[in-house]
């Protein structure tokens, strides 16, 4: 660990401490050659993490004075041993302050206290573990910078295509010819042809009449041949009726 702030890793209110012979062999040690009926102390202990190695300590269980420390560098290893013949029981190489040593036997009454001691132990070492060889693996270091003459191409798909949908205005800003009403016809209706110029003779009676060119009828056509006068009624002074050809009078 890189930080030197020391974390509680486990905490048990008890443990058995035992005085317990020098190891005569290789064969490493015994749990039953301890009086494990009547352990020798009764202490609390407390792991603790501090930098990179890791504390187990025994304390007082009233007070909580110190009473030994067994510091760990590595696990499993030297500073604490399993005996070959039980696994709720340990041995633990203590130091004091002058950095003398001396071998103690601890054990737990309940299996589950020994297996808590060993995990936090091993939890500790595999990460620092995992640590160490993280800060030593070189990261390699990307270049994200633009070469000479490097080009990069931006698709903004959602905003080109919907800019070239949109319908633009016709130009000059004029409105386009709506369709027609519904149920009307959707052609237009043809013009009618414009009336014929009135004739020359007739002009002035038509205008003063109030009638139409087409209210006269063929009366338009038979006072356009006869002579002009001042007085309309004068040739009608010889005969009431006429063929068409004389006076230009039509009967009514």
């Amino acid at each position: 660990m890189a930080s030197s702030i020391s974390q509680t890793l486990l905490v048990k209110p008890e443990m058995y401490v035992y005085q317990i012979p020098p190891r005569q062999s290789n064969r490493g040690y015994r749990g039953s050659d301890w009086n494990l009926a009547n352990p020798d102390y009764t202490v609390r202990l407390r792991i603790v993490g501090e930098g990179s190695r890791c504390l187990i300590k025994m304390e007082d269980k009233t007070t909580g004075e110190p009473f030994a420390e067994c510091p760990v560098e590595q696990f499993p290893g030297p500073a604490v041993e399993s005996v070959t013949d039980s696994s709720r029981y340990f041995v633990l190489r203590v130091q004091d302050g002058s950095g003398r040593h001396a071998y103690l036997g601890v054990g737990f009454g309940d299996r589950a206290d020994s297996f808590d001691f060993n995990v936090a132990l091993q939890d500790f070492f595999k990460r620092e573990r995992t640590e160490k060889e993280a800060a030593s693996t070189p990261v390699p270091q990307l270049d994200l910078s633009f070469k000479e003459g490097q080009k990069i191409h931006i698709n903004i798909g959602g905003a080109a295509k919907g800019a070239s949908d949109r319908p633009r205005p016709a130009a000059g800003g004029a409105i386009g010819i709506l369709p027609p009403p519904p149920g009307g016809s959707s052609s237009r209706a043809s013009p009618q042809p414009l009336a014929p110029p009135p004739a020359a003779g007739a002009t002035t009676a038509s205008s003063s009449s109030g009638f139409g060119d087409d209210a006269w009828g063929s009366f338009q056509a038979g006072a356009s041949d006869a002579p002009a006068s001042s007085d309309p009624f004068a040739s009608s002074s010889g005969s009431g009726t006429s063929s068409g050809g004389g006076g230009g009078w039509v009967q009514f």
